[in-house]
């Protein structure tokens, strides 16, 4: 099969998991919807006119739908920076947390919560964190002088994201064991149960606006896949191009952990999962990512509100169920990762 054509297929998987992921979003749950009733509210939506079906119209645009579009935008912001991380470390085992940006997110976040901050305010503190902790690590690595700058960075961040963990651990420490811990702990677990139609805004901005700068350095992204000299001798100016990748991507992972916590393993696994669909070209790679990301949560999402009589946190979900299949992936994929 020609690279082309798997990319197709690769391309037509991506998309079958994502529409069979909104579909059973959509229709499972605690008030099951028919796929008949779907339909039949989505054409009378899209006519402008109401049906008899008030209640499924109800479950469908005002309680499921915030949270789906939610699931998808999160999915989706994951999995693209985790594949460009991935792509300007050449490191398959990079994950969007790689700078500590959801160190700094979780530390903004319980603040936020520490100081009785109301939700919006809380996923802002929560936004700004990611970014502070990034900025922070960016400045610490441009200012140590290395022939392996990247390097640097991923040290950078480790201590950096080890930093701020502490500083999340001192406020779950001194926070009211009552009321404001355990709000705390569900939110460092991962949730879109609380999702409504005035979160999706502050999320669909900067996924939107990092995506597209992403997508638009997608050529030259696969030369920042290479060694620095290589690059630099194709005529990349690799500083100021790295500089583009890590501010596009933390923008997206920081405004995916203030709207919906950390989400471990989406970062991690599906960027390989769409490695092994459509090869390592980012001009493919990026969107197949979105995709598969984008139905990949919304699974989880549907398995997180339906498995038991509460609701699962989703990073304990993606990370029972990412770790076996990442395992799976490694050993059943033939194809190399470069």
């Amino acid at each position: 099969m020609t690279p082309a054509r798997s990319a197709v297929s690769g391309f037509a998987i991506a998309i079958a998991i994502l529409i069979a992921g909104l579909l059973l979003s959509l229709t499972v749950g605690r008030y099951p919807v028919s796929l008949g009733d779907l339909i039949s509210v989505l054409l009378a939506k899209a006519g402008g006119h109401r049906g008899d079906v008030s209640a499924v119209e109800s479950v469908i645009f005002q309680v499921r739908g915030p949270r789906v579009m939610a699931a998808m935008l999160v999915g989706a912001a994951l999995a693209v920076a985790g594949t460009a991380f991935q792509g300007l470390f050449r490191n398959p085992l990079v994950s969007p947390d790689i700078l500590g940006a959801s160190s700094g997110a979780a530390l903004g976040a319980v603040l936020g919560i520490y100081l009785s901050l109301g939700v919006f305010a809380i996923q802002a503190t929560a936004f700004i964190g990611g970014l502070i902790a990034v900025g922070i690590v960016y400045m610490i690595g441009a200012s140590v002088r290395s022939r392996d700058p990247i390097l640097v960075l991923v040290l950078t961040g480790v201590v950096v994201g080890s930093l701020f963990g502490a500083g999340v651990g001192l406020v779950k420490y001194l926070a009211d064991p009552y009321n404001q811990l355990p709000a705390m702990t569900f939110w460092l677990l991962g949730s879109l149960s609380a999702t409504g139609v005035h979160d999706l805004l502050p999320l669909v901005g900067p996924v939107a606006a990092g995506t597209v700068v992403l997508i638009a350095l997608r050529w030259r992204m696969n030369v920042m896949s290479l060694p620095e000299e290589e690059a630099r001798t194709l005529g990349v100016a690799t500083g100021p191009l790295r500089i583009a990748i890590v501010a596009a991507a933390t923008l997206v992972t920081s405004a995916s952990v203030a709207a919906a916590g950390i989400i471990g393993w989406v970062g991690l696994v599906v960027p390989h999962l769409a490695r092994s669909l459509v090869g390592p070209d980012f001009a493919r790679l990026l969107p197949a990512a979105a995709i598969l990301g984008g139905g990949y949560l919304l699974l989880i999402d549907t398995l997180a509100r339906t498995l038991a009589q509460v609701e699962i946190p989703l990073g304990i979900l993606t990370a029972v169920i990412g770790t076996p299949f990442f395992i799976w992936l490694l050993t059943s994929v033939q194809k190399t990762w470069s």
